[in-house]
């Protein structure tokens, strides 16, 4: 891999960040899919140590193309398996059909490549979710995401939807219901 692609993400501050995003139409443009490459390649490269290290990337495993100030209703998680393997998620115009009760929430918190700062609290997650969206290509799917890809896809739908996940730690007790639900 050669250097990451320049990427330009957006930072908490930035009203953008704020806006619903809007139902893609497809086909996909040809920028929309070079995009989509290049948030591939960057966050996958962010999870590598070496890369991360050189380029001084943030470790990043889901980006929303409204953290770019693209309001379109796709995001990308790649998600590390085993050392330097890769799955890669491209979700585009996602709904929930279903959700777990059982809340969950990341022990060490969340974090997101839009929010440059620590942030202490839980954010209450769904266990287990079966997600519709459409593919790369524009074909119906159907997914089933459980324990931490079901938090990363809640945390990029909630982009979508002009949300950040420090909307929802509570401020005043960061804590919250924190023997409610289960850590992962």
């Amino acid at each position: 891999m050669e250097k990451p692609p320049k990427i330009t993400i957006l930072d908490e501050k930035d009203q953008t960040l704020r806006k619903i995003s809007k139902e893609v139409i497809f086909p996909l443009s040809e920028q929309d899919k070079k995009l989509i490459d290049d948030v591939i390649k960057y966050l996958t490269m962010s999870q590598i140590e070496e890369y991360a290290e050189k380029y001084n990337l943030r470790p990043g495993m889901g980006l929303a193309f409204i953290q770019m100030g693209i309001p379109k209703n796709i995001f990308i998680i790649v998600e590390e398996l085993e050392d330097k393997k890769f799955q890669n998620y491209v979700v585009i115009n996602p709904k929930i059909l279903s959700h777990s009760e059982e809340l969950v929430y990341i022990g060490e918190g969340e974090g997101c490549l839009s929010v440059n700062r620590e942030v202490e609290g839980i954010v209450p997650r769904y266990a287990r979710m079966t997600i519709s969206y459409q593919d790369i290509s524009g074909n119906k799917k159907e997914i089933r995401v459980r324990e931490d890809i079901s938090v990363a896809f809640q945390h990029e739908m909630d982009h979508l939807n002009g949300i950040i996940f420090v909307d929802k730690i509570d401020k005043k007790n960061p804590f919250k219901d924190k023997d409610k639900m289960r850590e992962i």
